[in-house]
């Protein structure tokens, strides 16, 4: 059978040229039976349900000036107070001709081995019991309107939360080192998670892994 889009597009077609040729025959032509075309009349002639969320979704848009894609402009909406499934919203933008100017890639900074490298303390064991336990970082690269930016971010696998992140024009260490200092600070006394990266070159610097060991946390 025929989808949706298909058929609307076949009944706004037969709409067209309804004024010049007789119903019947552009009905048959479209194969298109005459009870789906005067429904699909019938929707189109609807108020539009979503219009106010299409205009709150192009509000937020335009005001991060394109960067935002469909998940953070959801996650806004919801900090708004609107009840948003985010796929709705990534149909909506998507609709409307709505694209994040935002494009991340992963961002290899594996060099080979240029320090000491630390074992799998995870052995694969991404759950967590509670907050502080697990943390995974990460270095991802993004081209903003052809610019590039770094993203430094500490995860907790406890509960998807971002405990701390860093962001700069370039990959340096010191990228990482201010954000282990902003993760420093969340911590109580006595809690020493462990902190799981791929082997990049930042977490194989000796002054990276002198932080972890100055505050009691074990590198995976």
């Amino acid at each position: 059978g025929l989808n949706a889009g298909t058929c609307a597009q076949k009944a706004q077609a037969v709409q067209a040229l309804r004024p010049f040729y007789p119903l019947k025959g552009l009905l048959d032509l479209a194969k298109l039976p005459r009870s789906t075309f005067y429904y699909r009349q019938k929707a189109a002639s609807r108020p539009d349900r979503h219009a106010a969320l299409k205009e709150a979704i192009k509000a937020i848009f335009d005001s991060h000036k394109g960067r935002y894609g469909y998940r953070r402009v959801t996650a806004q909406l919801r900090q708004l107070g609107q009840c948003v499934n985010h796929k709705t919203v990534q149909s909506l933008m998507a609709g409307m001709g709505l694209k994040s100017l935002v494009r991340p890639k992963k961002y290899r900074s594996y060099r080979g081995e240029i320090g000491r490298t630390a074992p799998d303390l995870f052995q694969r064991k991404f759950g967590a019991d509670r907050a502080n336990r697990k943390w995974v970082t990460d270095v991802t690269e993004f081209s903003v309107a052809g610019d590039k930016l770094y993203l430094s971010p500490i995860m907790d696998l406890y509960n998807g939360e971002i405990v701390a992140f860093e962001t700069a024009r370039r990959s340096r260490f010191k990228l990482v080192d201010n954000m282990l200092t902003k993760a420093f600070a969340r911590l109580n006394e006595d809690e020493r998670p462990i902190l799981h990266s791929d082997q990049g070159w930042q977490y194989q610097m000796s002054a990276f892994q002198r932080r972890l060991e100055a505050r009691g946390l074990a590198q995976s």
